[in-house]
């Protein structure tokens, strides 16, 4: 029920917007997050919005380097990266839960996405 859009191979300092797409009613009554995951590596939390869109949470560590916002009547959210880097290289996921808390937790979410592959090398 979840799909991320965008994705790809881009060089060190450009900018990528992901977007996660729902169907149904499923963002109208959701929280969404976006996390991450590198081969090996557990998902890391990137931040989520709120069902409204007008509450977020960042990690510590993407508080000032990527954005979440969401269009409701699309309905879809995005995760704005600018300047992205090497070490931003992962799989991408959105998922969704039918909670008002913000959690960084990935057990939280109850529907993700497939993924969405983003290689950042020159």
């Amino acid at each position: 029920q979840l799909m991320e859009h965008g994705g790809g191979w881009v060089r060190p300092g450009t900018s990528m917007r992901l977007g996660c797409v729902g169907a149904g009613d499923i963002f109208w009554d959701y929280t969404v997050a976006w996390f991450r995951q590198i081969p090996g590596g557990d998902r890391e939390f990137i931040g989520c919005i709120s069902r409204s869109g007008g509450t977020t949470r960042y990690a510590e560590s993407m508080q000032d380097r990527v954005s979440i916002s969401r269009d409701n009547t699309l309905p879809m959210v995005y995760l704005q990266m600018p300047g992205l880097q090497a070490e931003d290289t992962a799989v991408y996921f959105c998922a969704a839960q039918n909670s008002e808390g913000l959690s960084d937790e990935p057990a939280k979410y109850k529907y993700w996405g497939q993924g969405t592959q983003v290689n950042v090398s020159s």
